[in-house]
């Protein structure tokens, strides 16, 4: 496990340095980076590293510091419980990606624990300047990802 962790904090702080000398305008160019970022958060929280995870979509996300703050706060109080009652986490894995056009888009990822799941929800602006994160939000509700399965 810490062999895991170890892996995660280097993968970490390699996308923060390629970031803080390749943008300083808070864009990702291209859509893969736009994948790239939000598999980066889900393992982080999977591992439960919030607080860094929330530090990563910080930087992209035009959000005010002090939400992003109570985003923060909440979630720490709130994976608490859910490690209590879900287990240990299993893995996690990208269940959808919706786009508009070239203009949005979300991916929609799954966190799998012993005894249910939490979904995470990222969905990407394109700007005239790059994609952006237009919003990040997690819950334990992922009942509408069955919306397409027969």
């Amino acid at each position: 496990m810490k062999t895991n962790r170890s892996i995660l904090l280097i993968a970490f702080l390699s996308f923060l340095l390629f970031y803080s000398t390749t943008s300083h305008s808070k864009v990702m160019k291209t859509l893969q980076e736009t994948f790239a970022l939000s598999d980066t958060v889900t393992e982080m929280f999977k591992d439960n590293f919030l607080i860094e995870a929330f530090d990563l979509l910080e930087r992209f996300w035009p959000l005010p510091k002090n939400e992003v703050d109570v985003l923060k706060e909440k979630s720490v109080k709130m994976m608490n419980t859910i490690s209590d009652r879900y287990g240990d986490a299993i893995d996690y894995s990208l269940v959808r990606n919706e786009a508009i056009s070239d203009i949005a888009s979300r991916h929609t990822y799954l966190i799998r624990y012993e005894n249910h799941a939490i979904r995470l929800l990222f969905t990407f602006y394109r700007n005239d300047k790059g994609w952006i994160l237009n919003s990040f939000k997690w819950d334990d509700s992922f009942e509408q990802e069955f919306r397409d399965v027969e």
